[in-house]
């Protein structure tokens, strides 16, 4: 749409984590300061004005802009939901925040489908044409200078798809408003969480954990969801297809298990469900690395990893939330590890792997993480009790004190 194949677009990426890493920080402090519904309302019309506009975009700068600021909106929405969970339903509300990030795998699942039966409409031929992978360099500067910033896109079908999925988000932003208009309810929803607050004694020791935590987990998810397919094409010798489909089955059995999480979730404390989903990565990870010329084993394994990582991270969220109170400031830097892992990772992870094409680089990584990721919970979970072990030896002892006959010399 902006006549620049992909290649050359690269600096969208960087725009894009930019402003998601700028509307984290910016999110913390409004979330502490603002309604929480207003914020998140106000978060999805701008999410709703940069969807509807990306399509009429004509240069790459703007689209580039475009993506920046919808990266500030995405952010905010990200710690604003979780925050917002937190501050209505406190420890209790681990199945409403698996709900939550169903919702996100849902979505991400849903909304590329929808898109692709979109463009995937009959249109004229001359819309197919060559100019969109056409190297920058047949862009001359007459004709840059000369190019209008906005116009409507050669595939209507494109802004057809645009169109569809931010009007959806506008609907939703307006039961947002809705519900910031009630003030009595705000009101009554924000005294339990006042009543309720605590801090654990090594709060930001805690939080410091659960950033590398955080950092490790996403930047794993997203390193095997990024390269399942290549690696599966380039060194497991699997046919495009086959490649396809094991992608498809990690985030199938992503999508599905975080479904399944909410009711899980009723019944089973956050702490059990982490360790049960570290046993399950570091397992799956570790038989990817010993068996990862097998397809059998790969389709297997790739299924248990994508259920494995499906729940850690609302579990992480609601987990701290029973030791520690997790305001706007808390919420975003925890998820800032998130999106340093999800950036760094994989990067590191494409450089060595171009370097050492003979080796499963990507599956080394993956079992790192989930490694790293399965000892460093102990650790969290030591530090965040550590205060409640020593409250209950000195219960214990005062308990034996009183229990002690008395000397008759007293």
């Amino acid at each position: 749409n902006v006549n620049r194949n992909i290649s050359s677009l690269s600096e969208i990426f960087v725009g894009r984590a930019f402003g998601y890493m700028s509307g984290f920080v910016l999110g913390g402090l409004l979330f502490d300061r603002m309604n929480h519904f207003l914020l998140l309302g106000v978060s999805l019309v701008v999410t709703t004005v940069g969807l509807y506009f990306i399509p009429f975009c004509k240069t790459a700068v703007l689209l580039i802009v475009m993506m920046s600021v919808m990266g500030v909106s995405f952010s905010i929405l990200d710690t604003g939901g979780n925050v917002l969970i937190l501050d209505i339903w406190g420890h209790e509300g681990a199945p409403h925040m698996q709900a939550l990030h169903f919702s996100f795998a849902l979505g991400a699942f849903l909304a590329p489908v929808l898109a692709k039966l979109a463009l995937d409409t009959p249109v004229p031929a001359k819309n197919h044409t060559e100019p969109a992978f056409q190297p920058p360099a047949t862009n001359g500067s007459s004709e840059a200078d000369s190019a209008p910033l906005f116009g409507l896109p050669d595939d209507m079908n494109l802004l057809w798809a645009y169109a569809s999925t931010s009007t959806y988000i506008f609907i939703v932003s307006l039961f947002l408003f809705a519900l910031f208009f009630k003030k009595s309810s705000g009101q009554e929803k924000s005294k339990p969480s006042a009543q309720g607050y605590r801090r654990a004694e090594y709060h930001k020791t805690l939080l410091c954990l659960l950033f590398l935590f955080f950092f490790f987990y996403v930047g794993a998810e997203v390193t095997y969801g990024s390269y399942v397919f290549s690696f599966a094409t380039t060194y497991a010798g699997m046919e495009e297809r086959e490649a396809a489909g094991l992608n498809s089955i990690f985030w199938g059995t992503f999508a599905a298990c975080r479904g399944l999480a909410i009711f899980f979730a009723a019944c089973l404390q956050p702490g059990t469900m982490i360790v049960l989903s570290n046993i399950g990565s570091l397992a799956s990870s570790l038989f990817l690395v010993l068996f990862n010329k097998s397809p059998l084993c790969l389709w297997i394994a790739t299924s248990v990893y994508g259920a494995s990582m499906a729940t850690t991270f609302p579990s992480g969220v609601s987990w701290i939330e029973q030791y520690t109170t997790i305001s706007g400031k808390s919420a975003a830097f925890i998820l800032i590890g998130g999106a340093l892992g999800q950036m760094a990772i994989p990067a590191v992870v494409g450089v060595v792997q171009g370097q050492y094409l003979d080796l499963p680089v990507v599956l080394y990584s993956c079992l790192g993480a989930a490694l790293f990721t399965a000892l460093i919970f102990p650790v969290m979970y030591k530090v965040a009790t550590l205060p409640l072990d020593r409250q209950r030896k000195e219960d214990i002892k005062s308990k034996k004190q009183k229990a002690l006959p008395c000397s008759p010399g007293i």
